[in-house]
């Protein structure tokens, strides 16, 4: 029998050849799809976008339309966007040391000033999902597989991956990757001959770009790429080798790119005002990734249930594949990675970042261990890592498994040889069989191709997102969205809004600035400053009136108040620069109104709001 020839296997460097002209309307059907599988994942906000923030992280989606009009302002105003005073007068914060999403905020300035910030933010988050998706999808189209079935299953994973959809929830910068997929490809493109300068330029804008969307991001894309490299060139070292010289000068184009476009933005994060060196006692390097996680389906999808969540999903759920996804996942490696240089490298980034997720301690269905994971033997201050989340690694492994998707999918349609056992020639003795696959071959492939895309589809189908949960929340007072503010708070003022923004406290008066276009400044907010010594926070440092309306708010009575406790209000109205003191509706209001008439006299009734008046006294 005439043996078929054997494909050679395919290089992860190395794209598919194809025609010029592609067929548009494959392309034009996925992103059609990711687009309306974004509005699905949005759908409770546009209910009553005005009045609607996350269920799950409220505070944090707040933040972050604070964030939009940010963008809003800087451009309307013309000033630096890396800093702003209108949070926590009067100290302010750094907005290039927070998650500040300025690579969004400012190109959709005009749309804020247009919508508002809550419009504009559920737009956003539904966009940045598709878009991931999207991008995703032409990466692996354009240079990893041939079938347009298998880029569509890849991409769909790499934007709505079970971890990515959990951070939606009042997150959006760690659903904004559509860059990270460019990325990577150009980073694997490095080593083209003859294109060692374009190839550095497109990395550097891509990577000066990304650094204003979001940091931790594309750190995870780096040392992913790292690993990627080093896998290839132990597999492949002549082949590497070849390259290596193209490959490191179009690296040093993009690295110098990238410094000259991000210098002063990098330099301000780490040296400017109110910047600060790690976060205090490192809190972030114990939330490793639970074993049970991995096997568990997600609270977001068709398959969740938020009752196992409070078993094991006390750190975020960035894994949660459900045990369907891990078993095709770990059938399609055995059955890939003998023949595929792509499935051994992803079989590697797997293994590196699955085990480095686990964090200081081993934790399975939601108890701590004593065996040590890798992060124990990571200093808490090491540079780079320092802020790191251990489980936050994961989304690594969220993304192989996006591209192990498409190689399966993609085999499974004869673009790479299917994983079946070729059988070995008839002996010299036997007559020559027809130039066609034997028939155990042919048996195998007709069964196969069906079993394994509904095998992929079945382990895909539980982990299809619900709409994100969102709760209502009350809109600013009249007296603040129609501007009467305005009489009380001269220029180089604040207004100080009661409760005062915190992380825990104040989330309606956040919004306050947010949705008034931020043309009042407040004191306190959410945000990450520095303490006294120089290590970073949550939040503004309390001061004893602040301190004094958060125990009120939490033990819902009125303390004793002193002479001392008025002294030091006066003090801290003071240090805020506080003209008025505007206390609005509040499921409180009735003992934070007690609270500070005995700190400050009677109140002013004025419009939905009770004010006081302190300009003469401070």
């Amino acid at each position: 029998m005439n043996s078929a020839p054997v494909a050679a296997e395919p290089d992860v460097t190395d794209p598919p050849r194809r025609a010029r002209r592609r067929p548009a309307r494959a392309d034009v059907l996925a992103i059609g799809a990711y687009a309306v599988l974004g509005v699905l994942v949005c759908l409770n906000y546009w209910v009553d976008v005005q009045h609607r923030v996350s269920s799950h992280l409220p505070t944090d989606h707040s933040w972050f339309e604070w964030l939009f009009a940010h963008g809003a302002y800087s451009v309307r105003h013309l000033e630096n966007p890396l800093f702003t005073a209108r949070q926590n007068a009067p100290d302010g914060v750094n907005m290039m040391a927070n998650t500040s999403l300025l690579g969004v905020t400012l190109p959709l300035a005009p749309l804020t000033m247009l919508l508002g910030p809550q419009v504009v933010y559920a737009l956003y988050l539904g966009a940045a999902l598709s878009a991931t998706a999207a991008t995703g999808y032409w990466t692996l189209s354009r240079h990893l597989v041939r079938s347009r079935g298998a880029a569509f299953v890849g991409g769909a994973f790499l934007g709505f991956a079970p971890g990515v959809v959990h951070h939606a929830n009042g997150q959006p910068n760690f659903a904004s990757n559509f860059l990270l997929p460019l990325i990577v490809s150009r980073v694997l493109r490095l080593g083209e001959p003859g294109r060692w300068r374009r190839n550095g330029i497109a990395l550097g804008l891509l990577v000066a770009y990304q650094i204003f969307i979001n940091e931790e991001m594309l750190l995870l894309t780096a040392l992913a790429c790292l690993v990627v490299v080093v896998a290839y060139a132990v597999q492949r070292p002549r082949a590497a080798w070849a390259r290596a010289g193209t490959f490191l000068a179009a690296g040093g184009v993009g690295g110098a790119l990238t410094l000259l476009l991000t210098a002063y933005p990098i330099w301000f994060q780490f040296n400017g005002p109110q910047s600060y060196r790690g976060l205090q006692g490192g809190v972030f390097h114990s939330w490793g990734e639970d074993l049970a996680a991995f096997v568990t389906f997600a609270r977001d999808t068709v398959a969740g249930d938020e009752a196992v969540e409070k078993t094991i999903g006390l750190t975020e759920q960035n894994t949660w594949f459900g045990w369907p996804l891990v078993l095709v996942a770990l059938v399609a490696l055995v059955l890939l990675v003998r023949r595929s240089l792509p499935a051994r490298i992803v079989a590697v980034l797997v293994v590196v970042f699955s085990v480095a997720a686990i964090g200081p301690k081993v934790r399975l269905n939601g108890v701590e261990t004593a065996v040590d994971g890798p992060w124990a033997y990571v200093p808490d201050d090491l540079p780079l890592v320092e802020m790191m989340m251990p489980t936050r690694l994961t989304l690594v492994v969220a993304g192989a498994i996006g591209v192990l998707l498409a190689l399966a999918w993609d085999a499974l349609a004869g673009n790479r040889r299917p994983p079946v056992p070729t059988p070995r020639p008839a002996p010299a003795t036997e007559s020559a069989a027809p130039e066609s696959a034997p028939p155990t071959t042919r048996t195998a492939r007709r069964w196969l191709r069906p079993v394994g895309y509904a095998a992929i589809v079945l382990a895909l189908l539980p982990l299809v997102p619900r709409p994100l949960p969102a709760q209502r929340i009350d809109p600013p007072p009249h007296f603040i969205t129609a501007g009467g503010w305005r009489g009380y708070v001269p220029a180089g003022r604040t207004l100080v809004p009661v409760p005062i923004p915190s992380n825990v406290h104040g989330l309606p008066t956040l919004r306050w600035s947010a949705l008034t276009g931020q043309e009042f400044p407040i004191p306190g907010g959410y945000f990450i400053g520095p303490n006294e010594a120089g290590e970073g926070v949550f939040g503004a440092p309390n001061r004893p009136t602040s301190t004094l309306i958060y125990a009120t708010m939490d033990a819902n009575r009125v303390a004793p108040v002193t002479d001392e406790n008025r002294r030091q209000a006066l003090e801290d109205l003071r240090f805020w620069k506080a003209s008025v003191v505007v206390l609005g509706a509040n499921p409180r209001e009735a003992v934070l109104r007690e609270l500070m008439t005995a700190l400050l006299g009677p109140p002013r009734r004025v419009d939905d709001v009770w004010l006081w008046d302190v300009r003469a006294e401070v």
